[in-house]
C-alpha cells in the first residue's frame, strides 16, 4: 500500500479552502457559540444568494446549464402533500393486474360453460362417459348371466 494517506480521485486536482473563507466561517461559529439566539452576521449576504437561487429553481447538471431547452416530453416530479392526495379516487390497474383479472374471468367463464356441457372438451368427456357406462352395463349383464348359468348348473346336479 502506498504511503501518504488517501489519494484523491484520478485526474482531479486538489481543492484547497480560501483562507478568507476559513476566517469568515470561524468568526461566524464563534459568534454563534457566544450568542446562540442571535442570527448570523452574514444574513444579508445569504439573502442575496437565496434570491439568485430562486431564479434557477434547481441545480443544472452537464450541458443543461449551457443550453435552454424546453422538452415537452419531460415530466418534472412534483411532490404532493398528504392533504392533496385523493384516496377515494379509483386507482388505475397496471397491465399485469389487468391481464391477471382478465385471465381469471375467462377461466371462470370457461368453467361455467364446461359444467353446462357446451365446450368441446365437455362434449368429448360426456361421450367418453357414455361409452364407459355402456361397457359397464354390458359387463354387469354378462356377470348376471354367468351367475344365473352357474346357479342353474348347480340346481341340475
Amino acid at each position: 500500500m502506498p504511503r501518504g494517506g488517501k489519494r484523491g480521485h484520478k485526474g482531479r486536482g486538489k481543492q484547497f479552502s480560501n483562507p478568507e473563507e476559513i476566517d469568515r466561517q470561524m468568526k461566524a461559529q464563534k459568534e454563534l457559540d457566544e450568542n446562540p439566539g442571535a442570527e448570523k452576521v452574514d444574513s444579508a449576504d445569504s439573502e442575496d444568494e437565496s434570491s439568485s437561487d430562486d431564479d434557477t429553481e434547481r441545480k443544472r447538471s452537464g450541458v443543461e446549464g449551457l443550453i435552454e431547452i424546453e422538452n415537452p416530453n419531460r415530466v418534472s416530479q412534483k411532490s404532493k402533500k398528504v392533504t392533496e392526495l385523493d384516496v377515494s379516487a379509483p386507482r388505475e390497474l397496471s397491465r399485469r393486474e389487468r391481464e391477471e383479472i382478465e385471465k381469471q374471468k375467462s377461466k371462470e367463464r370457461y368453467m361455467k360453460l364446461h359444467l353446462e356441457g357446451k365446450t368441446e372438451q365437455a362434449r368429448a368427456d360426456l361421450a367418453r362417459l357414455a361409452i364407459i357406462k355402456k361397457q359397464r352395463e354390458d359387463a354387469a349383464k354378462k356377470r348376471d348371466e354367468l351367475r344365473k348359468d352357474a346357479e342353474d348348473s348347480k340346481a341340475k346336479r
